[in-house]
């Protein structure tokens, strides 16, 4: 059985209250329906391990920080996508829908070092809306890393949606990461974006379906910089 996160369990022990009462009072069968809500948010929050947590990928690995369905590919939406970068220039950009059955748990693309964490509240446009990227509740997080003597810098992004209400990150500046490592959750229907350099070879289409932590979304070349 997998995991579940802490943010379950608070919630769902107070879900559970209304069952436990109905099973003291003599009411089985209804005690049994009441469970459905605290049922149903275990569920949400289960934490399945990944191929990540026991064989890390190589450097030039990236992997899907979410579980979901690709919406988007392509070179980096106006509006959307971060200021270009000064050495790795333009960005392309993938965007994955994440509905209420997926799970939640959100996994770092790519190891490096957290240069940022900006948190931006917001408005509850559905998730797979092109507003929800700069208008929703979000948290841009920026990471480096050094590979063979160059930078290589991406950003990632927590989107809630319209039924989503919190964007939870667990990593702040100055943090180390791995590749698939545990980031934060985002909850019930949300988005993630990731923008990355053009350099980076990606290896996912609209459409496809992503396992955080497993999926590979692409790969950096051997020598990124200047390719």
């Amino acid at each position: 059985m997998p995991a579940i996160d802490r943010e379950a369990i608070l919630p769902a022990a107070i879900g559970a209250v209304p069952s436990g009462v109905a099973l003291l009072a003599g009411r089985p069968r209804l005690a049994a329906g009441l469970l459905a809500l605290p049922a149903g948010l275990v569920v949400f929050f289960r934490d399945p391990e990944r191929t990540a947590d026991l064989i890390p990928p190589d450097e030039d690995t990236v992997l899907a920080p979410a579980d979901g369905k690709v919406m988007y590919v392509g070179p980096g939406q106006e509006g959307v996508a971060p200021p270009a970068d000064p050495v790795q220039g333009e960005w392309q950009q993938v965007s994955i829908f994440l509905s209420i059955f997926d799970v939640h748990i959100n996994r770092a693309p790519y190891a490096g070092t957290v240069e940022s964490v900006t948190y931006r509240p917001g408005k509850w446009h559905a998730a797979y809306k092109f507003e929800s990227a700069f208008e929703n509740e979000r948290s841009d997080i920026v990471v480096n890393r050094v590979v063979r003597g160059e930078k290589r810098t991406y950003v990632f992004r927590q989107i809630v949606g319209l039924v989503a209400r919190r964007v939870v990150t667990r990593i702040k500046a100055g943090d180390e990461i791995a590749s698939g490592q545990r980031i934060g959750l985002m909850k019930f229907g949300s988005r993630m974006d990731i923008f990355l350099p053009r350099e980076v070879e990606l290896h996912i289409n609209e459409g496809d379906r992503t396992v955080a932590g497993e999926t590979v979304i692409g790969r950096w070349p051997s020598s990124s910089i200047g390719a």
